[in-house]
């Protein structure tokens, strides 16, 4: 039964419609590629096999874009899987840090300077 579903070139004959049960977004915020993504909580033995692949590959920090890339999945599904990992409390994820929150070069150039001068 389980050949019937594969495809040995293609892989698994699963349309991601089907995954995300025909959604197209997660609720909440939106997910960053660069959004680290770590699980906090050990998983539900009730969740669907693509959830526990998304927490198996993230029980150290990984950006959403490596998950994709580890898990195979496109970034759209990954998404709405992702939203429903956080809203039953088992991911958590950390969004990049804004442009204008990273010091520029020349503060850090400046900052190191007054350290060797110490």
């Amino acid at each position: 039964m389980t050949e019937r579903w594969l495809d040995r070139e293609a892989g698994p004959i699963v349309r991601p419609y089907t995954m995300t049960r025909g959604r197209t977004r997660a609720a909440g915020a939106h997910f960053d590629l660069m959004a680290v993504v770590v699980a906090v909580r050990a998983p539900r033995r009730d969740l669907p096999p693509e959830h526990m692949s998304i927490l198996n590959a993230c029980r150290a920090p990984i950006s959403v874009a490596e998950l994709a890339g580890e898990t195979g999945m496109a970034v759209g599904v990954l998404r709405v899987l992702l939203g429903d990992l956080r809203d039953h409390d088992l991911i958590t994820i950390r969004l990049p840090a804004a442009p204008s929150a990273i010091p520029r070069e020349n503060l850090l150039r400046d900052l190191l300077a007054g350290l060797k001068a110490l």
